[in-house]
């Protein structure tokens, strides 16, 4: 992944394509046809083996190459460690990128 994939995750949360936390991303893994995932690499052991289980399971993306400091300034948020982007055309971006 580059600089690239953080200006289209950033894109995407300004179209209002992005879901944050680690409840409401489990849900739309059951939900959503596409999914890209980011887990910071920093985030906790549970919440990492739990969405490394699901994304999985569910043969979605999952991205850990950034920490939350850098995904929570690609949003313009604070504090987030897993982020999931839900539109074809973004998950289809980040794919290539």
């Amino acid at each position: 992944m580059s600089d690239q994939a953080l200006n289209i995750l950033g894109l995407a949360m300004r179209a209002g394509k992005c879901i944050d936390g680690e409840g409401r991303v489990l849900d739309a893994l059951k939900k959503e046809k596409y999914v890209y995932i980011f887990l910071a690499k920093d985030a906790g052991d549970n919440i990492q083996k739990k969405l490394h289980d699901k994304s999985r399971y569910y043969q979605f993306p999952l991205d850990k190459t950034y920490d939350s400091e850098t995904l929570s300034r690609a949003i313009g948020k604070q504090n987030r460690r897993v982020i999931a982007v839900c539109d074809k055309g973004f998950v289809q971006l980040l794919q290539k990128a």
